[in-house]
């Protein structure tokens, strides 16, 4: 398949793009002021962007009213909106659609959306969906979760979507870091997007050019300078600080990661704070192992 040139040159889902939390008050209410300075705080360390509204916002939780707030604040909080990338992930696609005119009205740059979620499509309607939100005029940028939407968006699939100018790039969660080079044979052109942290070095070495991460919530500095020596290939640099990191970054590939990282950022100073039901807090072992794992980080200069 011959090389497709994008309409959107300046590319702004690259980079650290870091799939932000929300911080919630004893009352599971939204802390939004708290929210924004989080955001200061991870731009200030060196991220390129943020990604709310996505599962590690617990957006299936979010009222209409708040996941827009939270969309807005993000926004406003980074000062450029093509920096935001939204997730616009919805059970129908009608949804997804109007989550996508949201993002366009408020200034995000591009959307984060997942393949519909609320059956096992198949690739018709999975091509016609992804073609629904792009209709909107921002890039989308596809989720590939297999695990939660049970819809697996493979190589070929991903060059189909990419050839009718649906997508611009994925956010690959497989875990199969093999694919990265099946992906940039059937679809050169298409940015890959390292979407789990433990895989992070291995997809950038393969070609990766962007990051939408959970880690750099707790220690932005760390997570950014790993990032940017992955990508350039330093593995001087970057081995010392993925396996130090490692045994934080591997949480985010786990079913309690939302947990993890918030309590990774209380213990780092940010504020984590609780989450909503269903998800119920980490059990004694699993909290006690985050919070070794994130004490000797912070020990060891990690921050």
């Amino acid at each position: 398949m011959p090389q497709i040139a994008l309409p959107f040159p300046s590319r702004p889902w690259r980079g650290v793009m870091v799939a932000v939390p929300i911080p919630l008050r004893d009352d599971l209410s939204i802390d939004y002021d708290a929210f924004a300075e989080h955001i200061t705080r991870l731009m200030d360390a060196g991220c390129d962007g943020v990604v709310p509204n996505g599962s590690l916002g617990e957006y299936q939780n979010l009222t209409d009213d708040e996941r827009d707030r939270v969309l807005r604040t993000a926004v406003e909080a980074v000062g450029d909106g093509r920096r935001v990338m939204p997730g616009v992930a919805a059970y129908g696609s009608a949804e997804a659609v109007r989550w996508a005119e949201r993002a366009a009205e408020a200034g995000a740059g591009s959307v984060l959306l997942l393949p519909p979620n609320a059956y096992r499509a198949e690739a018709a309607a999975v091509l016609a969906h992804y073609a629904a939100v792009a209709a909107v005029g921002l890039p989308v940028v596809a989720y590939n979760n297999p695990y939660d939407t049970r819809v697996d968006l493979t190589p070929d699939l991903l060059a189909e979507l990419f050839g009718e100018g649906a997508v611009v790039a994925v956010k690959e969660f497989s875990g199969d870091v093999r694919r990265a080079y099946e992906i940039a044979e059937l679809a050169p052109g298409l940015d890959l997007l390292a979407g789990a942290d433990d895989v992070l070095l291995e997809l950038a070495l393969a070609g990766a050019v962007g990051w939408i991460a959970g880690y750099p919530n707790a220690l932005p500095e760390a997570c950014v300078a790993l990032y940017r020596a992955a990508v350039s290939g330093d593995l001087e640099a970057a081995l010392p600080l993925y396996r130090a990191l490692h045994p934080l970054l591997r949480w985010d590939s786990k079913s309690e990661f939302v947990q993890a990282i918030k309590l990774s950022m209380d213990i780092a100073g940010f504020h984590g704070g609780p989450c909503r039901p269903p998800r119920a807090p980490l059990g004694a072992e699993q909290e006690a192992i985050v919070r070794a794992a994130t004490e000797k980080a912070l020990a060891e200069g990690l921050n």
